[in-house]
This record gives structure tokens, sequence and C-alpha cells, in this order.
């Protein structure tokens, strides 16, 4: 579970990196976003959320055993955004195939992971 989460938790902290970018950000460049304020401003504060999600989810790695609260409320928030994206997908378009993939991901994935790491804790093995 710890190389998993090594792995993925490299998703937020790359990503929200280059999102600190907002608007100046290559995904937004290439998909010719004219200069908004008020949306530069909420990209680069999610991103900066998203940077602290991954920094937090590197931080539980050592002691992920012990940290079931924090490892659940983690995985929460992505779910959520998850959602968000669906809602994104439902209302308005169907985003590039990559972020189908990450909704799938956030939406499946995520309830996994707290499923999984419960078992581990239930079995005393949370470090396999």
């Amino acid at each position: 579970m710890q190389i998993a989460m090594a792995l993925l938790g490299a998703i937020p902290v790359l990503t929200g990196i280059i999102s600190m970018f907002g608007l100046s950000d290559p995904l937004y460049t290439s998909a010719g976003i004219p200069s908004n304020a008020l949306l530069d401003s909420n990209l680069r504060f999610f991103a900066g959320v998203w940077l602290g999600l991954g920094l937090a989810l590197y931080w539980i790695i050592p002691s992920i055993e012990k940290q079931t609260l924090l490892f659940r409320v983690l995985w929460g928030m992505i779910f959520l955004g998850g959602i968000g994206r669906l809602a994104s997908m439902l209302f308005l378009a169907i985003p590039p195939l990559p972020f189908v993939g990450f909704t799938i991901l956030e939406i499946v994935g995520a309830p996994f992971f707290i499923w999984w790491q419960a078992r581990l804790n239930a079995t005393g093995k949370a470090l396999d």
C-alpha cells in the first residue's frame, strides 16, 4: 500500500505544481482559453489545495497503518473531486480521454483504497 500511495501521490504533487501556473499551465494554453483573472485565480487556488493534498498523502505513508482517519479524509476528498468531474461531464461535455480516466480513478479508486486500508488494518498487515 505504501508503494501504491507513493506512486499515486505523485499525481497531485506534480499536477498541483504545474497547475499553480493558472491559465499559463500548458494544458490550458493548448486549449486556447482566453485570459480571465477570476478563472486564473481559482485555478491557482485549487492547484494549491491539490498540491497540499498530495503532500499530505506523502506525509502519512510512513505511518499509514496509524493514519486511518486522515487516510479516509484524503481519499474522500479525491472521491468528491471525481464527483465534481462527473457533474461537469453530465452538465457540460465529456473532457479529453485522460480526464475520463482520472474520474474513474477518483470515483472507483478512492473507495477501493479506503477498503484496502481497512482490510489491511483488520489483518494487521498495513505495510504489506
